[in-house]
């Protein structure tokens, strides 16, 4: 595999295209979407506020940490199959047991 963060065959760098299509498939083989979707928006945001590579790349990492954290729940309780999802708003303790 190509070492991505050096120049291939002399380019001096990449173009914004083939970075794209090297992050896609990074970021599929990593099963990080949320790192897919968020990388632009952190680049904009980068720029304007002057960041180093370094906190870019711990923004991109924390979203995609954040987003794990959200929908892992989620993930347990579709295969635990419960047969309905209910908040404990929805609970009728008339039928709880004691």
């Amino acid at each position: 595999m190509q070492d991505l963060t050096s120049p291939a065959d002399g380019q001096t760098s990449r173009t914004g295209r083939q970075t794209a299509a090297n992050l896609a498939f990074l970021a599929r083989a990593m099963k990080a979407p949320a790192l897919l979707d968020a990388t632009e928006r952190l680049a904009e945001r980068g720029r304007t506020e002057s960041w180093t590579h370094t906190e870019y790349r711990v923004a991109c990492l924390q979203r995609e940490v954040s987003a794990l954290d959200s929908h892992g729940g989620e993930g347990r309780i579709r295969a635990a199959r419960f047969p309905a999802i209910k908040t404990i708003e929805e609970l009728d303790i008339v039928h709880l047991r004691a």
